[in-house]
């Protein structure tokens, strides 16, 4: 049995994974919010940009956070395909939540099936990155825990899914995405929590992946850096109804009656 360590640099990568997981989730939520208003390919366009910021988002936010994360004693590589296909999932699954909201006739249904798609797409992310990893030894986990770190994801975010489109005003939309943060990273380590190394000395795992600072960190510190660059963008971008406001610090969008 390996032991296990979280948070090897103490608070500094949950907490920067956390604010990456805000910032990806304030876009998201604002975006869609705006989309409500627009028709055709522009609502398209917001829908798109929300589902890639929110898929980014909590794909940095997972691997920043694995950047803590080591086993005494061995080296953690990952399998750069299904690494990869993890972020795809990410953005593809979550993408799926948030046009359901987008386009949906009925608020209501729309929200739960939004919350549910959305929460699937964070646990699909987070356990296909788990599985890209490479150490000798295998993974376990307690399925009680797993299943509530997945019923985490799903509540939390339709709560903030919610939030986002029925409750007035700027700071309402604002205060939902630190919401959809937590979301995220108590799925997120909520599933670390059922984590179990089995080691096997006699395997080895360095011919099938990558270590972290090869191909996660550039690739995670990249992806965080746009959600943020895209977040100073967007956040003084003109709107084109509330008197051109700047779409994130300006007045919310009307809401869908």
């Amino acid at each position: 049995m390996g032991h296990i360590n979280h948070a090897v640099y103490g608070w500094l990568t949950p907490a920067i994974s956390y604010v990456v997981a805000c910032i990806g989730s304030l876009l998201a939520l604002r975006s869609t919010r705006w989309a409500l208003l627009t028709e055709g390919s522009t609502r398209r366009n917001w829908l798109t940009f929300a589902s890639f910021s929110l898929g980014l988002g909590i794909w940095s936010m997972h691997f920043i956070a694995m950047l803590g994360f080591t086993v005494s004693g061995v080296q953690i590589r990952y399998n750069v395909p299904l690494t990869t296909l993890s972020l795809l999932v990410a953005v593809g699954v979550v993408g799926v939540g948030i046009f359901t909201i987008g386009y949906s006739k009925r608020p209501l249904g729309a929200v739960l099936a939004g919350g549910v798609f959305t929460g699937l797409g964070v646990a699909a992310m987070h356990y296909l990155g788990m599985a890209a990893m490479r150490l000798p030894g295998s993974l376990s986990y307690d399925h009680v825990t797993v299943g509530a770190s997945v019923a985490i994801a799903v509540v939390a975010a339709t709560a903030a899914l919610w939030a986002a489109l029925n409750i007035e005003g700027t700071l309402a939309v604002a205060a939902a995405a630190p919401v959809m943060g937590v979301a995220v990273c108590a799925m997120h380590y909520t599933g670390m929590a059922a984590v179990s190394v089995h080691l096997d000395p006699g395997q080895d795992s360095a011919a099938s992946g990558v270590v972290a600072l090869e191909f996660i960190f550039p690739l995670a510190v990249g992806l965080g850096t746009y959600v943020f660059a895209s977040a100073l963008a967007f956040a003084v971008a003109p709107s084109k109804s509330a008197k051109r406001q700047p779409v994130l610090t300006g007045r919310a969008a009307p809401l869908r009656r």
